[in-house]
C-alpha cells in the first residue's frame, strides 16, 4: 500500500492542478497578510486588548456572510463569482499595501481592511470548494481532500516562517508581506479564470424552488438537519474545535512549565502544524477508507484524547508529542469530512453546504480559543486544557450512539468512480 498523498487528481485534471496550485501560493500569501496586521496592530498599540479585536473583526463578518453566501453561490454561476471574489480579495490586499507604503497607521482603517476581507473569504472559499466536486470524479474526493489539507498545512507553516523573514528585512517590513499577499491572487485569479465557463452550472438545476435568501439559507439548514450523515460531520467537528482547541492556553501553560520561552511557545504551534502536515504526506491509505464517518469520530476522539495528555505533560517532548498527535487526527478528521460533504451533498445544494462546512472550520476554532480562555480563568488553564479534551471524547461517543447512520455511513465504489452510499439518504 502506498503511504504517500494520492496525485492522481493533480496527474488527470490540469483544471483542478491550476486551481489548487494558485490557492496554495495565494494562502501563503494570505497568511502573510494575517501575520502582518496582526504586528501591525500590537505595534500601533501595545494592546492584547487591540490584538484580540482583529479576530473578533474577522469573526462576525465570517459567520455573518458565510450563513448567508451559500445560498448565493447556489444560485449564480459559481465560477464567475469566484473570480469576483478573488479579485476583490487582491484589491483589499493591495488597499493594506498601500495604508503600509504611506505609512497611514490608521487602527479604524485595518480593522474594516480586516473585517472586509474575511467577509469576502466568507463567500470565496466555499464557493470555490464547491467547484471541485465537478471538476473530479467521486473515487478520487478522498485524495483531493487530502490535497487540500497538504495546501493549508503548507500555508500554516510557511506563511508566518516567510512573514517573519520578510518583516524582519530592514527595507521590506510589513509592507513587503502586504505585497507579496497581493502578488499572489495573480495565481489565484489564473487558477479560477482557466476553470471551464459555467463548470458546475452543468451539474445544476436551472431554477431553485426558494424564492427568497432567507428561505433558501433554511432549506440549507433543514438539509442538514434531516441528512443524519451531514449533521453527524458537521456537530463532531464542531465539538472538536470548541472543546478540543485551547491555543489561548498555550502562552499560559507555557509560562507556568517552561519558563515563558517564545521559541518553547512556537514549538506548540508547529508541531500541531508539523503533525498534521506528515498525515497529509501519508494520506495514501486514506483513499481506501470507505467508512468515512467510523473514520472522523475516531480521528476526533484521538484529537480529544491528545489534548487531554498536551493539559498534563509537563516534559517538552511529551507537550510536542501530543500536539503532533493533535495534529495528525485533524488532517484525518478533515479530509473524512471533506469527502463526505463533497459526495453527500447533491449539486442544488453544494454551494449552502459547503458555506455551512467553511463556517464551521474557519469559526469553530475561533470560538473554540475563546471558551478555552474563559474557562482557564475561571479555573486554571490545566483544568480547562483537560476538561476539554475530554469532553471532546464523550462528545464524540454521544454522537456515535445518537447518529447511527453517520457512525455506519460507507461509501462503496462503483466502476467508473461513480458512488453507492450506505447509510446516507440515497
Amino acid at each position: 500500500m502506498n503511504l504517500l498523498a494520492d496525485l492522481t487528481p493533480l496527474r488527470e485534471s490540469p483544471a483542478f492542478r491550476r486551481l489548487w496550485a494558485g490557492s496554495t501560493l495565494s494562502a501563503v500569501g494570505g497568511a502573510m497578510t494575517s501575520f502582518a496586521l496582526t504586528l501591525q496592530v500590537w505595534d500601533l498599540t501595545r494592546s492584547t486588548a487591540a490584538v484580540g479585536l482583529v479576530a473578533l473583526a474577522t469573526l462576525l463578518p465570517l459567520l455573518a456572510v458565510g450563513v448567508l453566501g451559500g445560498a448565493l453561490i447556489d444560485a449564480v454561476d459559481t465560477r464567475r463569482l469566484t473570480l469576483g471574489c478573488t479579485s476583490a480579495l487582491a484589491a483589499i490586499s493591495a488597499l493594506l499595501t498601500v495604508q503600509a507604503w504611506l505609512g497611514l497607521d490608521q487602527l479604524g482603517l485595518l480593522f474594516a481592511l480586516a473585517a472586509a476581507a474575511s467577509a469576502v473569504a466568507a463567500v470565496n472559499e466555499p464557493a470555490r470548494r464547491s467547484l471541485i466536486p465537478a471538476l473530479l470524479p467521486a473515487r478520487q474526493q478522498p485524495a483531493a481532500q487530502a490535497l487540500q489539507r497538504i495546501a493549508f498545512q503548507t500555508m500554516m507553516i510557511v506563511g508566518p516562517a516567510l512573514a517573519g523573514v520578510v518583516a524582519g528585512a530592514p527595507h521590506l517590513g510589513l509592507r513587503g508581506c502586504y505585497l507579496i499577499d497581493t502578488l499572489s491572487f495573480g495565481c489565484a485569479l489564473y487558477g479560477v479564470g482557466s476553470l471551464p465557463k459555467s463548470l458546475d452550472r452543468e451539474n445544476s438545476p436551472p431554477d431553485h424552488p426558494e424564492r427568497t435568501l432567507l428561505s433558501s439559507v433554511s432549506a440549507g439548514f433543514s438539509f442538514i438537519g434531516r441528512t443524519p450523515v451531514l449533521a453527524g460531520a458537521f456537530l463532531t467537528d464542531v465539538c472538536a474545535t470548541f472543546f478540543g482547541l485551547p491555543t489561548s492556553l498555550f502562552p499560559a501553560l507555557n509560562a507556568e512549565r517552561f519558563g515563558g520561552d517564545p521559541r518553547t511557545l512556537g514549538l506548540f504551534l508547529a508541531a500541531v502544524g508539523v503533525g498534521g502536515m506528515v498525515t497529509a504526506v501519508l494520506s495514501g491509505p486514506l483513499k481506501h477508507v470507505t467508512r468515512q464517518g467510523a473514520a472522523m469520530l475516531v480521528g476526533a476522539a484521538i484529537w480529544g484524547g491528545a489534548f487531554a495528555v498536551f493539559a498534563i505533560a509537563h516534559s517538552l517532548w511529551l507537550t510536542l508529542l501530543a500536539l503532533g498527535v493533535a495534529g495528525a487526527a485533524d488532517t484525518i478528521t478533515v479530509v473524512a469530512r471533506g469527502t463526505i460533504v463533497s459526495i453527500v451533498t447533491p449539486a442544488a445544494f453544494r454551494g449552502r453546504v459547503m458555506a455551512a462546512d467553511y463556517v464551521v472550520g474557519a469559526g469553530g476554532p475561533q470560538l473554540g480559543s475563546v471558551e478555552a480562555g474563559a474557562v482557564g480563568s475561571l479555573t486554571t488553564p490545566v483544568i480547562s486544557a483537560l476538561s476539554g479534551g475530554l469532553l471532546v471524547v464523550a462528545c464524540t461517543a454521544a454522537i456515535a450512539l445518537a447518529l447511527p447512520a453517520f457512525r455506519r455511513y460507507r461509501l462503496q465504489m462503483e466502476p467508473g468512480g461513480s458512488t453507492r452510499t450506505r447509510g446516507s439518504p440515497r
